[in-house]
């Protein structure tokens, strides 16, 4: 059965992108491109949609017109937060990869058995799940850790929510095996104002860089006495993201309530 998808956000970076994959997709069928800033203007004004008849609308209420049964939401977390009431109360699934959200204020839209599923990603490359998997393997063994995570300079959240998602994961591993929090930052001087970064759960020290030219990077590094284990994930195309978004889209009609993170779907 073939899946009709509506793109929130079609006209951005990643929407576009998530509008090819969609379109090149045998069992899925584009139906919707939503984009405020863009209303009333051809897909192909986003670029490489020859093959595409789609008039971007301003309104969610095109989705519902269009029969979607699949919100894909791109945006920022203001309008994230719309798309993911309007699809609870549409009957329309929807799958997120927008940070800055707080999931746990969706969970009882989307509990009902009679309301539709939502999977909600701070990151959809397979290799960034793999990446805090393994972290979390070794979180019991070494005496402290910093997250060091790398993004375009047009991303409006600092820090991520995948190296949020990763220090709270490395918490609940280190409190679970009882290893407790890492030690104390032993810096005595700060001689610039958050040279140390920002302290998340478990005295996880977080940094956040924003350059021109890079996509999405992180680096979870654990020190121990005389030892070092860094581990790095690297999106350097925002296709990476892609065969992730294709799996929650797939998924998301058979993966009752809401769902956050991709490793649910993997089974990591």
């Amino acid at each position: 059965m073939t899946v009709r998808v509506a793109v929130v956000g079609a006209a951005g970076r990643m929407g576009a992108t998530v509008c090819r994959a969609v379109l090149d997709a045998r069992d899925l069928e584009l139906v919707a491109a939503i984009d405020i800033s863009k209303d009333g203007r051809p897909l192909d004004y986003a670029g490489g949609f020859p093959d595409s008849a789609l008039v971007i609308s301003g309104e969610l209420e095109s989705a519902v017109r269009a029969h979607a049964d699949v919100l894909v939401d791109f945006t920022v977390a203001e309008a994230a937060v719309k798309t993911l009431r309007f699809g609870a109360a549409n009957g329309i699934h929807v799958v997120c990869g927008t940070t800055g959200i707080e999931t746990a204020d969706f969970v009882s839209e989307f509990e009902p058995a009679d309301r539709p599923n939502a999977i909600i990603c701070p990151n959809f490359a397979i290799s960034a799940v793999l990446m805090t998997r393994l972290a979390e393997i070794a979180a019991p063994y070494f005496e402290n850790a910093e997250i060091i995570e790398l993004h375009h300079d047009q991303k409006r959240d600092a820090p991520s929510g995948t190296a949020l998602e990763s220090a709270r994961r490395i918490a609940e591993v280190r409190r679970r095996s009882g290893a407790g929090d890492f030690g104390a930052d032993p810096t005595e001087r700060v001689v610039l104002p958050g040279a140390r970064g920002a302290r998340a759960e478990a005295n996880v020290f977080v940094h956040s860089v924003r350059l021109r030219g890079l996509v999405a990077h992180q680096e979870i590094i654990f020190g121990a006495l005389g030892q070092s284990l860094t581990i790095r994930q690297d999106s350097y195309d925002r296709t990476s993201f892609m065969p992730g978004v294709l799996l929650a889209i797939d998924r998301v009609a058979s993966t009752p309530g809401l769902t956050v993170g991709l490793d649910r779907l993997l089974g990591a």
